[in-house]
């Protein structure tokens, strides 16, 4: 959609948007719905091609509305609070829906669609909150399976390239946890043997691991996890292992990065995989997608239902998205999800993955060819991290110590800021890097030679400050 497409479209939402203010009076109170009655009126999969603006918000108006940016817009204009079916019918069944669409077009198992039963898929609100609904579900699980354990005897089992969200969800819930360390060696992934070392040691000393965070495109780096090693070694021991996928996860659309990512494995191995569409996936915050292979296991652990909450639908076995999550009320995020899978496609979907993952290439082999800078790993999908290594400057060597080239990649990533380029750092191997990353939809050739041009004339600069500072 171009930006006057945008614009028309816009507008128009306003435009419905009042007229479905002002004719809410009319309107019944209750839906006039069964249960599983969207599933009829909507595919069962998302379109190969992008589909006009035009159907999709007239399907919202016919289908969805009468139930109950553009997704967003749509969405924050409904009160959908999402607790049972009962109350909002459209919001679960729809989320239901585009749930399952995804994990086609993911190629995830089928054991994580919705309509399996056992399995399924529910959208949140960032990666975060997903892995601590999932330690929650694996703690009661586990504790239900060794009866005499006690929450002080757990471990969950993170590595040194894990997202924070690992240690803050232990934090949360009060969980020793700890941290595997993955070497350079081997590309920052977690292997089967440092796992069954860890388990052996634990075990020596009374400890009894049950979580297990792997990763697929970790935030430092970009690195992927030996899924394929670790998932024989979890299940012989009974402990829950949950992908976090954020960012990376998106380009399992495109089935040429299935195998580095990993997928036979998640489908053959994984408890729980999540992904964020708001990183990568071209859905404005918050669309966090879980899947679980067996959703009894978050049920157990959070279903809490007063009468007040108890309907004449329980006998129908809806789905009570509350019971997936910590949250009653809900927002129904569904619908942006709706918008963007409709809007872009299958192949449309594909062709901006595809794109940045290229757009990245291209800055990966003018970092390579240049003398001045050192990539630091290998370059994953869209990410590439890399520092400044000046080789031919007189104050630095090639065999300068990392205290020396942290402080001079520091003041040259202050200067890359300063100059509107917003790159993230890191710290890998006790060195600092720095990220470039490609995500944004308009990004373009241009672009990146731009970013290049002004990383380029930052060189210098951040080399006479160095000395201004540094050198006696």
């Amino acid at each position: 959609m171009n930006i006057e497409g945008f614009r028309h479209a816009s507008y128009q939402a306003i435009d419905r948007i009042c007229d479905y203010f002002l004719s809410l009076e009319e309107r019944p109170v209750l839906p006039s719905v069964q249960p599983g009655f969207l599933r009829g009126l909507l595919p069962n999969h998302v379109p190969d091609s992008g589909e006009d603006i035009q159907q999709i918000a007239d399907d919202f108006r016919d289908t969805i509305l009468p139930e109950s940016i553009l997704g967003e817009l749509y969405s924050s204009s409904i009160a959908n609070p999402g607790f049972n079916w009962h109350c909002s019918p459209v919001s679960t069944e729809l989320e239901e829906i585009v749930m399952d669409w995804s994990c086609k077009l993911l190629g995830l198992s089928d054991a994580f669609l919705n309509t399996s039963e056992t399995g399924g898929g529910v959208l949140g609100t960032t990666a975060c909150d997903s892995v601590l609904v999932t330690i929650v579900a694996a703690r009661t699980t586990f504790l239900q399976l060794n009866p005499g354990l006690s929450q002080q005897d757990l471990v969950l089992y993170i590595t040194s390239q894990t997202h924070i969200l690992g240690c803050k969800a232990a934090a949360i819930l009060g969980l020793a946890y700890t941290v595997l360390e993955v070497a350079k060696e081997g590309d920052y992934s977690l292997r089967g043997k440092t796992l069954l070392a860890a388990i052996k040691k634990d075990a020596g000393n009374g400890r009894h691991p049950f979580f297990l965070i792997a990763t697929v495109g970790s935030t430092s780096n970009g690195s992927v996890d030996r899924i394929d090693e670790l998932g024989p070694i979890l299940v012989s021991n009974g402990i829950w292992m949950h992908v976090d996928a954020a960012w990376a996860g998106l380009a399992l659309a495109c089935p040429e990065y299935r195998d580095v990512c990993q997928l036979e494995a998640i489908n053959k191995y994984a408890d729980s995989f999540c992904i964020n569409f708001h990183k990568w996936g071209l859905v404005s915050l918050e669309a966090s997608a879980l899947w679980v292979r067996n959703r009894q296991w978050l049920m157990q652990a959070l279903d809490v239902t007063p009468e007040y909450l108890r309907t004449i639908h329980v006998e129908d076995n809806v789905n009570d998205y509350r019971n997936w999550q910590f949250s009653l009320s809900r927002r129904s995020r569904s619908l942006k999800m709706w918008f963007v899978l409709r809007g872009f496609g299958i192949q449309g979907l594909q062709g901006y993955i595809r794109k940045t993952i290229s757009l990245c290439q291209m800055f990966y082999k003018l970092v390579e060819n240049s003398s001045d800078f050192q990539l630091v790993g290998r370059p994953f999908l869209s990410l590439a991290v890399f520092r400044l290594r000046p080789k031919d400057s007189l104050l630095f060597s090639v065999n300068a110590d990392e205290q020396t080239l942290n402080d001079l990649n520091r003041i040259f990533h202050r200067k890359l800021l300063i100059h509107d380029l917003f790159l993230t750092q890191t710290m890998l191997d006790g060195m600092f890097c720095i990220r470039f990353n490609v995500g944004a939809t308009r990004t373009e050739e241009r672009h990146i030679m731009n970013a290049w041009k002004t990383i380029c004339s930052q060189i210098e600069p951040a080399i006479a400050e160095w000395v201004k500072y540094y050198v006696p």
